[in-house]
């Protein structure tokens, strides 16, 4: 299961695309808007300027958004982050979209996964802003750890020895 699926339809405007999107694993080196080599005679207009200049804000969001599910993640996310990129009217790619992949499956006990299920939620909800798929698999951590607890009481509930009823005479 993937969080931080911050796609291009999100709460935020995307820009119009000049190209269609394309989606590649992070890198350390893809960590910044890729630069190609200006051309020292294009000029650009005002129109294509504005445009970069909400793809780098939406770049910087969608950045800090898969950061904030990797930190949060405690150690299940199982990939770094990938991006989705639209390449702007100067040739640079910026980060439009991404992901990131937390592993989602149960502990071998319920105390564990109630823990797994409590950091898979925390890690869905890191960002500042969770996403629609970010808030929806917080809600399954949540059913996860509802039915853990259910399992802990099942097991407490037969493991209890019948109590057989008593009168306090002395009350």
């Amino acid at each position: 299961m993937s969080i931080g699926a911050l796609s291009p339809s999100s709460n935020t405007a995307t820009p119009a695309r000049s190209e269609p999107p394309v989606q590649v694993p992070s890198s350390p080196a893809a960590d910044k808007p890729t630069t190609a080599a200006p051309s020292s005679t294009t000029q650009l207009s005002s129109e294509a300027l504005a445009l970069i200049d909400q793809l780098k804000a939406r770049d910087l969001e969608v950045r800090q958004h898969e950061l904030a599910h990797i930190a949060a993640s405690g150690g299940l996310a199982t990939s770094g982050a990938t991006y989705t990129y639209q390449r702007g009217p100067n040739g640079v790619s910026y980060a439009i979209g991404g992901e990131v992949n937390i592993d989602t499956s149960p502990g071998a006990t319920p105390e564990e996964t109630i823990e797994r299920a409590r950091t898979i939620r925390a890690a869905a909800l890191a960002p500042a802003d969770p996403s629609g798929p970010d808030r929806a698999v917080a809600a399954q951590a949540q059913q996860m750890e509802v039915q853990a607890r259910a399992e802990l009481a099942q097991r407490a509930y037969q493991d209890e020895p019948a109590a057989s009823p008593t009168l306090d005479l002395y009350a």
